[in-house]
């Protein structure tokens, strides 16, 4: 198993709309998430409530509209991912008129985090897919 959690999904949409879905409260949890507070600016913090047992917190590192943001990743009460022990990065390309999202997330502990994290970003990624490009994707199965 690889070190990283790496997924790249295109979006039918060009990256100034994509980009919201990981700033933007009400667009976040379009596709992941129950609630969510984001402060989205370099040093800002965010609390994702993921489903009724798990909630993800970390703060941002880095922000550049419309093209890459990065966070600390953890879960809250969690010792062995605790917020602020990985790190997520996402860039977005432009490719026509869509667009090429790219998920990397390291520093996870073990391969069993590494796959579970590998799992749920897979899903994550598939739903902010149909939301950023207008769709619905429905109940959240792992909510």
């Amino acid at each position: 198993m690889t070190d990283d959690v790496d997924l790249s999904v295109r979006i039918d949409a060009r990256p100034e709309t994509v980009f919201p879905y990981f700033t933007d409260p009400e667009r976040m949890v379009a596709w992941m998430g129950l609630s969510a507070e984001i402060d989205a600016r370099v040093g800002g913090r965010y609390r994702v409530r993921v489903n009724s047992g798990g909630i993800a917190v970390g703060e941002y590192l880095d922000i550049v509209p419309p093209e890459r943001i990065v966070w600390t990743w953890g879960w809250e009460g969690n010792t062995e991912v605790p917020p602020g022990s990985s790190t997520v990065e996402v860039t977005l390309t432009p490719d026509g008129d869509a667009t090429i999202v790219r998920l990397r997330h390291s520093g996870l502990p073990d391969d069993t985090w590494l796959g579970k994290h590998n799992e749920g970003w897979g899903h994550y990624v598939a739903r902010l897919a149909v939301a950023a490009a207008g769709g619905d994707p429905g109940p959240d199965p792992l909510a």
